[in-house]
């Protein structure tokens, strides 16, 4: 099941919201009860976490019912391992940490990289049979939350969750499941036990949601098919014209596509109570690779950072080699093909190459830009491709290789059609919103209730503008998938 779904925007999500809201009653019921026995009550969130754990199951388990039993079985063992390991730093801690460890990347590993290995044992001259694994939604994320759970415990970061169905909420919460923002253990830990909702969270929640059903069906879907258009087929005569508009149409697309998801979760997630990081800050307005990978995936980042590379170093010993391990395993994490291992070595390398040379210039802010841009455009090429004879062909075409044809006709029509598009998407790459929105609360803020309610007639004016294109485009839709669910 997917956020921008017909069925989880009209049936699930108001099931789930009439029964949180049902079951949040009994647990006041259990407060106040014990508040007049002068009871202090251990999980004031018990019948709320039930009914979101098991909506959480049913989301995972709509297209893949089989591979609940493999997220469950890596609960339990991240369960027993965090309880074990807390507070001993000794080798026996030490131990129950790797075995949790290995434990989730022998998961990861067997059902993400296990064909991808075994071809590479046949390339070189060996029989060895092809798995034939089918890739369970969501498992790159879930691992590495459990294993920062793990970690963070064995650091006394957190403490360990003595429940193992808390921890399976963590793990399976349905909002952030199948394709992150990846939350930190700590970030969710009290919130698990004790939170609340106000109604100006629900509010927010709501239209951020919307927000990014907006992102994902109106501006993502569109620029995936433009995408597919350009940059599918037959490459052997691609223009270059072709080639800049394809890959800058998936370029926004995969944004998008990605950013939405995260404003959806985050949305959700805030309706409940739980407050997700943040994943994205408009990456596209970013001066070199290093300030871009702070501003995309942000939490991707932030979990090689702390549990890759300061570990290992960071900038104190073996800088370069620590990068380009990170960027590796970035690549790698994207996905068993050739083409991802070399977009992160891409990244890597730039990235190391920056720490001693451009980061240390004066250089304009436009001329970084623009290399910027072009690099990532570059790197998008890599991503996209993972059939190396069209990934030949495209870059022959995205440099002007092949003979000049001008602007064909469908190109030009891809962008005449669609020019509306094309600016919105644009502009809504920059931080507009974000300066129009603090713009309109700074003067709510000087009319303290008639700018509150103008705000509040705004978004809600946006949000159901929105849900009405959303809804129309997604009428008879068949392909709707988010591209970060495959990974």
């Amino acid at each position: 099941m997917v956020f921008s779904n017909l069925f989880f925007i009209f049936c699930f999500i108001p099931l789930f919201g009439i029964l949180y809201i049902l079951f949040g009653w009994l647990d006041k019921a259990r407060i106040n009860h014990a508040d007049r026995r002068e009871k202090r009550i251990k999980r004031p969130m018990l019948f709320r976490n039930i009914i979101l754990t098991i909506f959480s199951i049913l989301f995972y388990a709509w297209g893949e019912p089989i591979y609940v039993f493999l997220m469950l079985a890596v609960v339990l063992v991240n369960y027993f391992c965090g309880i074990l390991l807390y507070k001993k730093h000794n080798i026996i801690g030490k131990a129950w940490l790797f075995i949790g460890v290995a434990a989730d990347l022998a998961a990861l590993g067997s059902f993400k990289y296990l064909g991808f290995f075994s071809g590479i044992i046949r390339s070189i001259g060996f029989d060895v049979p092809d798995p034939q694994i089918a890739l369970p939604i969501g498992i790159s994320f879930y691992i590495f939350q459990s294993i920062s759970y793990l970690v963070d415990v064995y650091r006394e970061d957190s403490k360990p969750q003595r429940n193992y169905f808390d921890l399976l909420l963590y793990i399976s919460m349905f909002p952030q499941l199948i394709a992150g923002p990846i939350v930190r253990y700590g970030t969710v830990a009290e919130e698990i036990g004790h939170r609340r909702a106000t109604a100006d969270d629900v509010a927010d929640g709501v239209y951020r949601f919307i927000i990014g059903l907006g992102k994902k069906v109106i501006i993502a879907n569109i620029m995936g098919e433009i995408a597919t258009t350009l940059l599918g087929g037959n490459l052997e005569n691609m223009s270059a014209a072709a080639a800049w508009v394809g890959i800058l149409a998936f370029s926004i697309q995969i944004y998008f596509d990605f950013s939405g998801y995260s404003d959806m979760a985050i949305g959700i997630g805030r309706c409940v109570g739980f407050h997700f990081p943040e994943n994205f800050n408009h990456p596209y307005t970013c001066t070199s690779m290093t300030d871009f990978w702070r501003r995309w995936h942000m939490s991707l980042g932030s979990f090689f950072r702390d549990y890759v590379y300061i570990p290992m170093g960071g900038n104190r010993r073996h800088q370069a080699l620590n990068i380009m391990t990170v960027w590796f395993l970035t690549g790698m994490w994207h996905g068993a093909s050739w083409n991802f291992i070399i977009w992160g070595v891409y990244f890597g390398l730039i990235i190391m190459i920056e720490k001693y040379t451009l980061l240390k210039w004066r250089v304009p802010k436009i001329g970084l830009y623009i290399y910027s841009i072009f690099l990532i455009l570059v790197g998008w090429g890599i991503f996209y491709f993972d059939d190396f004879g069209k990934m030949t062909q495209f870059f022959a075409a995205f440099f002007g290789q092949n003979e000049p044809q001008g602007l064909p006709m469908h190109v030009e029509t891809v962008i005449i059609d669609n020019l509306w598009l094309w600016v919105a998407a644009l502009i809504l790459c920059l931080p507009i919103r974000k300066h129009v929105e603090n713009f309109g609360y700074k003067m709510a803020t000087r009319i303290p209730y008639a700018g509150n309610y103008t705000v509040q007639f705004c978004h809600a004016i946006i949000s159901i503008t929105i849900l009405i294109c959303s809804v129309a485009l997604l009428v008879g839709a068949t392909n709707n998938a988010f591209i970060y669910t495959r990974f």
